[in-house]
């Protein structure tokens, strides 16, 4: 039917948007995917694994709630004081609510160095945890990256058991 070919293609447009979300703040990558992978469970005649949606929705929800915590814990890591923990957790914010590219990994450095300056630390040793939150960031980006490239494996390997439902849909 039409609905099973607009599920098709939306859901491998979540998938894919996930992706594309691992790297831009404004998609939750891992969450995206995972609708992807909701989605297509609604095929007619498409076998449910609600064992596999339980398990990657669990761990889509925890990437999406330690995501936040990961450039604090790497300020933190490399010496950062409350004053850079406040200051990335506000460039954080402020870096996904900015227009600029890049705006969330440029805001919490920023945040952080600023905030250690604040804390009466000089621009060298505010360097530090400063760059240990961007290494959180690109952390974070790297995590969720992974997690939506195992959803479009999942989503791959959903469409193949399925192939024959696949085939008669658009086909």
């Amino acid at each position: 039917t039409k609905m099973d070919t607009l599920l098709i293609f939306s859901s491998l447009l979540l998938v894919l948007a996930g992706i594309i979300g691992s790297f831009l703040p404004v998609i939750p990558g891992p969450i995206t995917s995972w609708f992807g992978l909701f989605t297509i469970h609604y095929i007619n005649g498409f076998s449910e694994n609600n064992f596999l949606l339980l398990t990657t929705f669990i761990i889509a929800i925890l990437i999406f709630i330690i995501d936040y915590f990961i450039p604090i814990i790497g300020s933190k890591f490399l010496g950062g004081t409350k004053y850079g923990i406040i200051g990335t957790s506000v460039g954080l914010v402020i870096g996904l609510i900015s227009p600029i590219p890049f705006g969330i990994i440029i805001g919490a450095f920023l945040g952080a160095l600023l905030g250690e300056i604040i804390g009466g630390k000089n621009i060298y040793q505010a360097a530090k945890p400063a760059i240990g939150s961007l290494i959180g960031i690109i952390s974070s980006a790297f995590i969720k990256f992974v997690t939506s490239i195992t959803y479009l494996g999942f989503y791959i390997y959903l469409i193949v058991t399925n192939k024959d439902i696949i085939y008669n849909i658009l086909f």
